[in-house]
């Protein structure tokens, strides 16, 4: 196991630091259908509430989400996408200058809320859906999140199956940084994420927490881990995903033992209490 504070990210303006040694991003789904009831909020004033409290419940990052990714689920037109995102956006930078991630694989979803105060793309193709991210994201000094996962979102579960799973995620990590590096983008605002739940079964998301620092490419890269009340939480406790958080937090901190510098939850205030106390004991500062 090896603990690791997480470095500062530089922003296109700012360069910030987490409040608990490792960075916490705070899921708001401006969705009305992705998987975990409690994370959507597609009413603005509910949304802006919620996003709120997770600032003050210790997220360095709200991680915005417009359309829904879990298994199984249907692509959403850029402009449904947009029209669900903007109105949000705009009406929080109007309450707080929290840093905001957009969870998209779109160019004109991220450019249009790059345009109302986004600070880094989350994106679950890795740059591969919308090539034309790397250089808008290059020019502009933006940090981006590249997940692995396999095809799309509706048909990613039947493509399970692996020789070496971590072998080869972390080859196609590896690629997919190489291919931002290409494109401009500064190797030290590239996070890496292995994709727990996007075309794993059980046994390869228990493998990916085991191996987490493995998907840093020997360290070179921080690694985010987002396992909030997943399927395979509910495969280990046995609880449904409204009953899941005990068990996401078991696996977040095995996660952060093994490496993660970067933890996406949807229940901020226990996962923040439960980072501040690991890095109290980890830097020895109780």
């Amino acid at each position: 196991m090896q603990y690791k504070e997480a470095a500062p990210l530089k922003l296109k303006d700012r360069t910030i630091s987490p409040k608990n040694g490792v960075f916490l991003m705070g899921i708001l789904n401006v969705t009305p259908d992705s998987f975990f009831e409690e994370s959507r909020a597609t009413e603005l004033d509910k949304a802006l509430e919620k996003a709120l409290a997770m600032v003050e419940d210790g997220a360095d990052i709200i991680d915005i989400g417009a359309e829904s990714t879990r298994p199984g689920s249907l692509y959403v037109s850029e402009e449904e996408e947009i029209n669900r995102l903007i109105p949000f956006l705009k009406l929080f930078r109007k309450h707080s200058d929290c840093p905001v991630s957009i969870d998209t694989r779109k160019f004109n979803v991220f450019k249009t809320a790059f345009e109302e105060g986004a600070d880094i793309l989350n994106d679950i193709s890795a740059l591969e859906d919308s090539p034309e991210l790397a250089p808008f994201c290059a020019e502009n000094k933006l940090p981006v999140i590249l997940m692995h996962k396999r095809e799309k979102p509706d048909v990613m579960m039947q493509k399970v199956c692996y020789n070496d799973a971590v072998s080869e995620i972390s080859a196609y990590l590896k690629e997919r940084a190489d291919f931002a590096i290409k494109s401009g983008i500064a190797k030290e605002k590239i996070i890496l994420d292995p994709g727990i739940g996007f075309a794993k079964d059980f046994e390869t998301n228990c493998k990916i927490i085991k191996h987490t620092s493995d998907f840093g490419l020997d360290g070179a890269y921080p690694v985010l881990i987002g396992a909030s009340r997943k399927q395979c939480v509910g495969q280990l406790t046995g609880k449904p995903t409204e009953e899941r958080l005990a068990g996401t937090l078991a696996i977040h901190q095995l996660a952060v033992l093994h490496g993660a510098q970067y933890i996406r939850a949807h229940d901020v205030k226990e996962t923040a209490d439960m980072l501040k106390t690991l890095k109290g004991i980890e830097c020895d500062i109780i």
